[in-house]
């Protein structure tokens, strides 16, 4: 189970299929010339082309891969340069890709480069391109979520339980015990009634503790009911 902030503590949410998304770190460098900023002709700007990688990827998205199939590619660090009076030869750009399709995780690096080679080739820079698999998909069991659902809805009753209509984008390590044996993640509410509630990892999350006994009964529960059906 996880923490869930935008659902009240003392209910949980279960989801059926993926709960969460594929993650991958993406790390590219731009490798141009430099040259002095008053002629950027005589240069290879690879600050320019950079940004030109970035807003050609984003705009990509929405136009060469399947909108049913959600994507995410966030650059969240870039650096580069030494001067402002010099063009930079060398710029570094850090990131994340998100995706729940696992062919569109498949896919993800070649379709990346395609679109890196393409933009390098036309305005003469070199690329590095380190794509790194990181975290599959959380698919979760729908025989174990169901069990997972009728034990929460037997011990807290059915206003207390939802299903989540929607994953999330976000990614969790649990997804590597799955590739071993069937499992499903819940989410457990923590949201408090008198507080604001901050998103998971802002600086001021905080949760209501008496989400604590919820979700110690709901995994006991649904153990017990598990090993007693065979």
């Amino acid at each position: 189970m996880h923490v869930f902030p935008s659902i009240q503590a003392g209910s949980i949410a279960v989801r059926y299929g993926a709960l969460t998304a594929a993650a991958d770190d993406v790390e590219l460098t731009i490798i141009g010339e430099s040259g002095h900023a008053a002629r950027p002709h005589e240069a290879v700007d690879a600050i320019w082309i950079a940004a030109q990688v970035i807003t050609t990827l984003q705009q990509a998205i929405s136009r060469t891969t399947n909108s049913l199939r959600p994507l995410v590619l966030t650059f969240g660090q870039i650096s580069g340069g030494r001067a402002p009076n010099a063009i930079a030869d060398r710029v570094r750009l850090v990131g994340t890709a998100r995706s729940l399709d696992p062919e569109t995780s498949e896919n993800l690096p070649a379709w990346i480069e395609k679109i890196v080679k393409g933009i390098c080739d036309s305005y003469g820079a070199r690329y590095e391109l380190n794509y790194h698999r990181k975290l599959p998909s959380v698919q979760n069991d729908p025989g174990l979520t169901q069990l997972v659902e009728s034990c929460a809805r037997e011990a807290w009753g059915n206003s207390r339980v939802q299903v989540l209509p929607e994953p999330s984008l976000g990614a969790e390590d649990f997804s590597m015990y799955l590739e071993y044996a069937p499992g499903t993640m819940f989410r457990l509410g923590v949201g408090q009634s008198d507080k604001p509630n901050y998103p998971l990892h802002h600086p001021q999350f905080a949760v209501d503790e008496s989400a604590i006994v919820i979700g110690v009964v709901t995994l006991a529960y649904t153990a017990y009911k598990y090993w007693y059906s065979f």
